[in-house]
């Protein structure tokens, strides 16, 4: 797994095109997997505390998309 970008830097047509076959995920597993994977970005979201936008995350066949803050952040499988 590798942190690619998140919405902020991208433009609506890349987000369309990233978020393409998007279905849930589960946001336990994804921040589990996260914390083990990429330990900087679980570290500099402070994953370790409730996130409102738990429910909104999706996994698509290339990405996983984490929502939180409002602000999804694309991670490449």
């Amino acid at each position: 797994m590798t942190y690619e970008t998140n919405c902020t830097e991208i433009n609506i047509e890349k987000w369309k095109q990233l978020m393409r076959y998007a279905r849930p995920c589960s946001y336990r597993l994804l921040v589990k997997r996260i914390q083990k994977e990429i330990p900087s970005l679980y570290q500099s979201l402070a994953l370790e505390f409730p996130n409102p936008y738990a429910s909104q995350c999706r996994s698509t066949p290339t990405h996983y998309v984490l929502v939180h803050s409002a602000i999804e952040y694309f991670i490449r499988k």
